[in-house]
């Protein structure tokens, strides 16, 4: 029998990782990722519904972190500001697991059911934050079009973040890739990118 360790569910989610690196995501089962862990089955589902909450289980405290900040934001803020103010708090949160978040883009990266699964999840999100705007006042196509350029702006600075060169902290990344948004909405070029003249 196993005894028990700290951190169980971090050593968990390290064993999975590995795992899924090592054998693939369908090829790994329960059983193994608790006995490399060192720990029970059931300690595993005292954490996690099934594998695949490994990679997915942080999604709800993140929705609440970004529905909340949505909440809090001055009255007079802008929508897309608040938004990005949103993202910028759940991506201080995602810093301190760059190792992690790493691993698992890997492993989702090369899982068709799990790209689906995280495009599922990054949806949702953005359906979250539409309704905390609508709640501030913001119109309804306005809420969610704003609330999918925040998950844009999110998703392209994740995986910046997520490359090994990359030196920039998650939250930097943020505001970077709003700044180049911002420059090629207002037809300006940015030191990152340059405009495409339209063929006449």
């Amino acid at each position: 029998m196993a005894r028990w360790e700290p951190d169980s569910r971090g050593r968990l989610e390290r064993a999975a990782l590995a795992l899924f690196g090592e054998r693939g995501f369908e090829n790994t089962t329960v059983a193994e990722i608790a006995a490399r862990a060192g720990l029970t089955e059931r300690t595993f589902f005292r954490y996690f519904a099934d594998k695949r909450e490994v990679l997915f289980g942080g999604a709800g405290a993140l929705r609440e972190l970004l529905v909340r900040t949505v909440d809090a934001a001055p009255a007079t803020a802008e929508p897309l500001e608040v938004v990005v103010a949103a993202f910028e708090a759940a991506a201080a949160v995602l810093q301190e697991r760059r190792a992690f978040s790493q691993q698992r883009q890997v492993v989702i990266a090369a899982n068709a059911e799990l790209r689906e699964r995280e495009v599922l999840k990054l949806a949702l999100l953005g359906a979250s934050v539409a309704d905390a705007l609508r709640r501030r006042g913001v119109a309804g196509t306005a809420a969610s079009l704003t609330a999918d350029t925040g998950i844009a702006i999110f998703r392209a600075a994740f995986e910046a973040w997520v490359e090994e060169a990359e030196e920039r902290e998650f939250p930097q990344l943020i505001r970077d890739t709003f700044a180049e948004l911002r420059a090629v909405a207002a037809g300006a070029e940015t030191p990152g990118a340059r405009l495409v003249p339209t063929a006449r």
